[in-house]
């Protein structure tokens, strides 16, 4: 009877949907705003510092007013909620707008309009996701210094993918990050 009910009820826990997270508001510059973005003054260095200092990773993310594939991340990505815990828990997530006009201070000192930065990191797609390491060398930029670099929208599995990959260093192991997606997809097993 126990084992019955036990069993009925974890059926019915199961067939209840989660919870959604509600997708973030748009800023008055067109972006979507969730929540765990930090308002800094955009000099990576001290944000680097506050990020460590967290025990967070520094991630960038460059997305665009009217970008499609930046609300697809934000309304059906971003909100899932393994991907949401992911980013609270493990990063400080910076926002540059592809076309702004905040000054960057980059790593290697330089300090740039949000546009010009990004020309001068290379990005030309939003969104643009970009992973920091914990320490970036003196006199390299932010595109230089990266660890993995996302330019696009992805599905929830490669984004908590890639997340975890980054939170994780597998990028130091040498296993490259498809590898290591096409394990996770496929439960471990080797491609």
């Amino acid at each position: 009877m126990k084992k019955t009910l036990a069993a009925a009820l974890t059926a019915l826990t199961m067939a209840l949907p989660v919870a959604a997270i509600e997708p973030p508001p748009l800023g008055d510059d067109g972006l979507h705003k969730p929540d765990w973005l930090r308002d800094t003054f955009k000099d990576l260095r001290e944000d680097l510092a506050e990020a460590n200092a967290e025990g967070k990773r520094l991630m960038i993310i460059v997305e665009q007013r009217g970008c499609i594939y930046c609300t697809k991340m934000h309304e059906e990505v971003f909100v899932d909620p393994e991907i949401d815990r992911l980013i609270r828990d493990h990063y400080f997530v910076i926002q540059m707008n592809l076309f702004g006009d905040v000054e960057v201070t980059d790593f290697d000192g330089e300090t740039l309009p949000e546009k010009d930065m990004a020309v001068k990191w290379g990005v030309v797609f939003t969104p643009t996701m970009i992973f920091l390491p914990e320490e970036v060398p003196e006199g390299q930029t932010a595109a230089q210094a990266a660890v993995a670099t996302m330019p696009g929208a992805f599905g929830k599995g490669t984004t908590a993918a890639l997340l975890t990959w980054v939170r994780d260093h597998g990028y130091e192991s040498g296993q490259h990050f498809q590898k290591y997606l096409a394990e996770r997809m496929t439960g471990g097993q080797s491609q």
